[in-house]
């Protein structure tokens, strides 16, 4: 990978050619490959194996095989190789941004963002090597005691998106490695470039073979079994609400513990005492970060009568500002293939069907060269009030927002908790009334307050209603890749007495 060259004037110099990792060996497949395309041009930039039946049973079997000398290790000695593995990334992060760059289309900045995410994450958890506590308890008398402690689930798999492929990497493995679990890597088929590129750093740190393996395969194909398999005992996957439905069916067989993040519909509220400018400069990052691709991306936009004209004004005159293109040079990046892009056309067809005037945007712009064939669409701003509109209720992935006037408080919090999704949610006013009201009331797992997101390391992303399970980050994330187990202790010597069967 590292003969791969980013040239976006001169298209790219070759197709990479990825590999799985099953135990200790690089394999591919010529003879079932799937194909990657530049979002940035649509040309063809990689190929991956299409992994079988077989492959996932082989893994999961050199899996099950290097659990217990992982586990055995300890926390602190496991630590030392996530380190390593920071170094790495590190020392070798140019690679790494280009690759977010080429494969996910994400602009300069926000690849150079990602990856000091990756590297903040692994820092993050590898800190924890001695801080994963348990607990005594006192039994029934003095001299039993209970010890409750934490051992790791054994097999995960980890499911990652195209999103954000290099955080969502980091931000599964380190936690699951670091508690002795052993992994096995699923990326999307949009983005396997990146996460066998991380892969190749935990192995290069000193990773054990078969503590973290790595597959491609479309999830119609090997997703089923995988997550089902009666010796997988943990699920994390980020992705759409429908898979992750899915993947909460298909593990009730082997009951595989789930940490799921699915869909978003963030509803972003300006009070009329906001500071409306940095409204403004937020809500431009939480719509337009990753061209909207993100799962705490502002969809909803509910502003106060009062002020909405005004805020209007400078919201759209910051986006119609925005530069489309080249990812070594945009604001904006494109979507991450043909059928996002489709989607995203959809919506706001749709959205006009329903009465939504649109501001500015609400089409493919017109680029040059083979930026042409790119996956880009334009920032849109629509306007209107009909709350039923998928618009309002359907999670969109691209560069779109809806905005209509809201006037009473109750009613602006009845309308951001209207949808099924409760992930993020941002609002801004200097009222203490409307902030603690609003943070009580408003349903989501994160409020961001006068400011943008994105969630850190420290914090617990986590969600309400179809958003999915359980959470990621903070010492409640770490958690989640451990399971207690209770030891039960009487260190009396004393003859025990069963008065209820009389021994």
């Amino acid at each position: 990978m590292d003969k791969f060259k980013l040239e976006f004037d001169n298209s790219f110099i070759m197709v990479y050619i990825g590999k799985n990792l099953i135990g200790k060996d690089w394999v591919t497949n010529p003879d079932r490959k799937l194909k990657k395309f530049s979002p940035v041009d649509g040309k063809l930039i990689a190929e991956f194996p299409a992994a079988t039946i077989s492959d996932v049973d082989a893994a999961i079997e050199i899996a099950e095989e290097s659990f217990e000398k992982w586990w055995r290790i300890g926390s602190v000695e496991r630590s030392k190789i996530l380190y390593r593995a920071k170094e790495l990334i590190e020392k070798n992060r140019a690679e790494l941004e280009n690759l977010l760059m080429m494969e996910n289309g994400k602009i300069k900045p926000q690849a150079v963002e990602e990856v000091d995410g990756v590297l903040d994450q692994i820092q993050y958890y590898a800190e924890f090597a001695r801080k994963i506590n348990g607990d005594v308890v006192e039994g029934t008398e003095f001299y039993r005691k209970i010890f409750q402690y934490k051992v790791p689930y054994g097999i995960v798999v980890a499911i990652t998106p195209w999103n954000f492929p290099a955080g969502m990497v980091a931000r599964k493995l380190a936690p699951a490695l670091l508690t002795g679990n052993v992994v096995i890597l699923k990326p999307s088929t949009d983005t396997p470039m990146t996460a066998e590129w991380i892969v190749r750093k935990f192995v290069e740190a000193g990773i054990p073979p078969g503590v973290l393996q790595f597959i491609t395969g479309k999830g119609s194909e090997i997703g089923d079994y995988i997550v089902s398999h009666r010796k997988v005992s943990l699920v994390t996957m980020t992705g759409s609400t429908s898979t992750g439905q899915r993947i909460r069916e298909k593990t009730s067989s082997n009951m595989a513990k789930l940490i799921l993040e699915l869909g978003g519909k963030a509803p972003f509220i300006v009070w009329k005492d906001a500071d409306l400018m940095n409204a403004a400069k937020a809500l431009i990052w939480a719509k337009f970060w990753n061209a909207g691709q993100s799962c705490i991306a502002a969809e909803r936009l509910f502003v106060h009568e009062d002020v909405y004209d005004k805020f209007m004004n400078i919201f759209v005159n910051m986006t119609k500002k925005l530069r489309i293109g080249s990812p070594e040079s945009a604001d904006v990046g494109p979507l991450i293939n043909q059928q996002a892009l489709e989607t995203t056309e959809k919506f706001v067809s749709i959205a006009k069907e329903d009465g939504f005037k649109i501001i500015t945007g609400g089409k493919k712009p017109d680029l040059k060269g083979d930026l042409q064939n790119g996956y880009f669409y334009e920032p849109t701003i629509l306007e209107g009030n009909k709350d039923s509109s998928p618009i309002f209720q359907e999670e969109i992935f691209g560069p779109v927002i809806a905005a209509r006037k809201v006037s009473q408080l109750e009613e602006t919090i009845r309308l951001a908790n209207d949808s099924k999704y409760g992930l993020a949610s941002y609002l801004f006013t200097k009222n203490p009334e409307v902030i603690f009201q609003s943070a009580d009331q408003i349903m989501f797992g994160e409020l961001y307050i006068n400011m943008p997101g994105p969630e850190a390391s420290q914090g617990y992303h986590t969600g309400f209603r179809l958003t999915g399970q359980a959470g990621e980050g903070s010492k409640y994330g770490i958690e989640e890749y451990v399971k207690l187990k209770n030891i039960y202790v009487d260190y009396s010597g004393k003859e025990l007495k069963i008065p209820s069967m009389n021994l």
